[in-house]
């Protein structure tokens, strides 16, 4: 039988695992423990083994994600734009991919905007990824640094 300890770690390899498939993301040691992932220099996120995600995000876009309690504030930097999230089960591995996929996503989209990344990253298609996430407009809206009032 899996301890509750033991499936929580089970669950961060398989995210880590997962998110190392990414086309251009390297998975390596992060500086206060734990896996980082990062795409091209922009780091996107960290996990402990014991479950504790942090990923960045551009500030009004954690805004957005945590008043719709998609996430967490950072349990250090609660100003910044980096949010912590805890997986705590197997069944948190879906949205915790969820979200490092956005963050992933909207680094990403970043790069492709600078004349080296924009030829780096071409073969990924942003705006389908962010439809195939669901986001809701609220978040589109944050990512693509909209105003959600035009909308009204």
């Amino acid at each position: 039988m899996t301890s509750e300890r033991e499936a929580v770690a089970e669950t961060v390899e398989r995210l880590i695992d997962e998110v190392n498939e990414w086309p251009h993301v390297a998975v390596g040691e992060h500086r206060f423990g734990g896996t980082e992932f990062r795409v091209g220099p922009r780091e996107i996120g960290h996990v402990h083994a014991w479950g504790m995600l942090d990923i960045a995000y551009l500030r009004k876009l954690r805004d957005v994600l945590v008043d719709d309690g998609e996430t967490g504030p950072h349990h250090l930097l609660s100003e910044s734009g980096w949010t912590t999230e805890y997986v705590e089960s197997p069944d948190d591995f879906e949205h915790a991919r969820w979200l490092l996929r956005l963050s992933y996503l909207y680094h990403v989209n970043v790069l492709q905007r600078t004349p080296a990344g924009a030829e780096e990253f071409e073969d990924l298609d942003v705006a389908a990824e962010l439809e195939a996430l669901d986001v809701s407009e609220r978040i589109r809206d944050a990512f693509e640094r909209r105003d959600a009032s035009r909308h009204r």
